[in-house]
């Protein structure tokens, strides 16, 4: 379905969410019209918070908002859904857009499988009726499912579109939809990983979500290196600093870093704040910081508006660094290796990754069981 017509149909004026691959054709079409006018668009922290912010989008206008983002951010609306805008409570209505990975019989990586099983049932769950979107699908289908939606919008109840793997597209002859995101920026993500990997040695490292694992995970192969050192969050985005924690709290003879990107660590930005709190001595917090949803297409983030630096010191970050060039970034890993206490490096970025990047090739289970095993072995 074209992604121009699916706008016309829904007829809204207001759109926030979280970017995801599936929605690309839409991410871009929201960007090419709208760009960050908060008027009419608005990139958010999280899908809790786009769902919150929506509502208030409502309160102010009596019009009904679109929320998009990938179904793993189901679980992040339930809360919202569930405590205000329910029928039973405040009864906000609103249309979800949802990209739907891992959907049964379509290959997809690990942490969609599950998320992809229940999609749909969370939404039944949460009383939100939901008309799946296939590349079959016609106009004259979502415009008659919207009619229905409408009527059920007016009673203060939610709605929800679940987009299929390649069911939207876009006019190929229109450039406005095909959006180069970049900065400024000169150092390259995997080159940053590589530096924290030679400065790490045998020290456990766990990743974020996305390419940074991925990447993570390539340079190790290239360097003939164990995997048993690394936890790779391939799901769970914005946790992996809480995880991290978890380890150093309880591994307190060990260096324990994590690699974190600017959209995980505004995912659940109050996780700084617990870190900061407890004061591990033996955790690294590294940001890599490109401004972009980069994993799933590009998006701006709102990192480089924001003081990252400022934040971790208030946050109680003992040891805080921002770096923007290779030497600086050694020295500054350097430092934190040898200090013994909590340290803050934001790494600031270019957005792109090798055409050619693969993904882990072994599973998920096999990571978190030799990750384990080497924490084992690891006096406390």
């Amino acid at each position: 379905m074209n992604v121009e017509k699916l706008i016309e149909i829904i007829g809204a004026d207001f759109y926030t969410g979280v970017p995801d691959s599936q929605l690309k054709e839409l991410c871009n079409y929201l960007m090419a019209r709208y760009g960050i006018d908060s008027k009419h668009h608005i990139i958010a922290a999280n899908e809790g918070n786009c769902t919150a912010l929506a509502a208030g989008y409502h309160l102010s206008t009596g019009k009904v908002p679109v929320v998009y983002m990938q179904n793993s951010g189901e679980g992040n609306i339930i809360n919202p859904v569930a405590s205000l805008l329910s029928q039973k409570v405040y009864a906000i209505p609103m249309i979800f857009i949802i990209g739907w990975r891992g959907e049964p019989g379509v290959h997809d990586e690990p942490q969609h499988i599950y998320q992809g099983e229940v999609t749909i049932k969370l939404l039944d769950d949460m009383d939100i009726d939901s008309y799946v979107i296939g590349k079959e699908t016609t106009d004259e289908e979502v415009f008659t499912k919207m009619e229905e939606f409408k009527e059920l919008l007016s009673k203060g109840k939610n709605v929800a579109f679940v987009v299929r793997k390649g069911a939207l597209t876009v006019d190929s002859t229109n450039e406005n939809y095909s959006i180069e995101y970049k900065n400024n920026h000169t150092m390259l993500r995997e080159e940053i990983i590589r530096h924290i990997t030679k400065i790490s040695g045998k020290d456990p490292i766990i990743s974020t979500t996305g390419k940074a694992s991925r990447e993570l995970f390539e340079i190790r192969e290239a360097d003939k290196k164990s995997h048993k050192y690394d936890f790779l969050t391939v799901g769970s985005m914005g946790h992996s600093s809480s995880i991290a924690l978890g380890v150093a709290i309880h591994k307190p003879g060990v260096k324990v870093w994590c690699i974190d990107g600017d959209g995980a660590a505004l995912m659940h930005m109050g996780a700084m704040a617990v870190i900061g709190a407890q004061k591990p001595k033996n955790l690294i917090h590294i940001v890599i910081n490109n401004g972009a949803h980069e994993t799933v297409g590009g998006m701006p983030t709102v990192a480089e508006s924001i003081d990252m630096i400022s934040i971790a010191k208030a946050c109680g970050y003992v040891n805080v660094k921002k770096v923007e060039n290779y030497d600086n970034l050694d020295k500054a890993l350097e430092e934190a290796k040898s200090l013994n206490e909590l340290c803050f490096i934001e790494v600031t970025c270019a957005i792109g990754s090798r055409a050619d990047l693969g993904r882990p090739t072994t599973t998920a289970l096999e990571n978190k069981i030799n990750f384990m095993d080497y924490l084992n072995s690891i006096p406390n």
